[in-house]
């Protein structure tokens, strides 16, 4: 179809739109918060602090750095760390997203594993045990902070039991506790949808043909009634990717992570600003193009939504 020739470039236009956006704003802020990287240093002479000031640019007129940065965002150099000499931003994300990644996939794969497990089982024992203490978890998971989880996984199975490292980094053993804590409300909130699903599709036609044609339960379950079920989950994962690696914030700090959570809440607090609008940067266009391409996989795999979704 014609319309479908365009998605594509309707969606990227609509991307750098969102992305030029989001650098113009978090630019705007990071200037308007009073003073600058160099004004915490203890005992610095006034001249010195000028001349950072002036080997950085920060002493130019607002619509010049900004223009200096846009050029150098787009050749893919996001600058120097103003509070780590020698330090570039591109350095920074790449050091701390090995973490970030690493801890954000085994908490995707515990959330998409356990929360589909435990919504298929709660939608097949509808009013049973299994499906009240589903629920009663999906409303703790949805309703309790990660830091909570994290400081309670902390206290037991670290303090109490000692099965896990409190924190730090160093072996496998030392990401279990954050993932748990990282994936807690994710697997609620994707065990709560593919119960709705799976109770949905259960109620189709063709499940109750297959049914009459005799087929076995769990092959009427795995290969009819699943997948059906989960193909809606798709335009979730871009956005819970994003939020399980943004939800990485408050745990790695909890957990003592050298993360890019670490490294943003760290730039923060020195008023690094290349770190702080390049860690925006970098994790608005992982959000925008893992939600575009899970919507076009949604629409290859159900070419109902092809045109509604874009």
């Amino acid at each position: 179809m014609p319309i479908l020739k365009n998605i594509p470039i309707n969606r990227f236009v609509q991307l750098c739109i969102s992305l030029g956006i989001i650098v113009t704003v978090t630019f705007a802020l990071m200037k308007a918060i009073p003073g600058d990287p160099f004004s915490d240093e203890k005992a610095l002479p006034k001249e010195v602090h000028e001349s950072l000031r002036k080997h950085y640019g920060l002493d130019d007129p607002w619509l010049v750095q900004y223009g200096n940065y846009l050029k150098a965002v787009l050749k893919g150099d996001l600058g120097p760390s103003f509070k780590y000499p020698g330090t570039s931003v591109n350095a920074i994300i790449a050091k701390g997203f090995k973490v970030s990644a690493l801890l954000g996939l085994e908490a995707l794969f515990l959330a998409l594993s356990c929360g589909i497990a435990f919504g298929t089982i709660a939608a097949l024992n509808q009013h049973k045990w299994q499906d009240v203490s589903t629920v009663g978890f999906v409303t703790l998971g949805i309703s309790i902070p990660s830091f909570v989880i994290a400081t309670f996984l902390q206290y037991l199975l670290a303090l109490k039991l000692g099965w896990f490292p409190i924190a730090r980094w160093g072996t496998l053993s030392h990401t279990v506790l954050p993932a748990l804590a990282l994936a807690a409300h994710p697997t609620a909130f994707i065990a709560r949808l593919t119960r709705s699903h799976l109770l949905n599709v259960m109620t189709e036609q063709y499940i109750h043909t297959a049914k009459i044609k005799g087929l076995s339960s769990w092959k009427i379950i795995i290969k009819h009634a699943l997948p059906p079920a989960v193909t809606p989950l798709l335009p979730y994962i871009g956005p819970l990717i994003t939020n399980i690696l943004v939800g990485s914030f408050v745990i790695e700090n909890i957990f003592a992570l050298p993360g890019l959570g670490h490294w943003f809440v760290t730039s923060v607090g020195n008023r690094d600003y290349t770190v702080i609008i390049g860690l925006t940067l970098f994790y608005s266009v992982l959000l925008l193009c893992l939600s575009f391409l899970m919507d076009l996989l949604y629409m290859t795999l159900d070419p109902r939504v092809k045109e509604s979704r874009l």
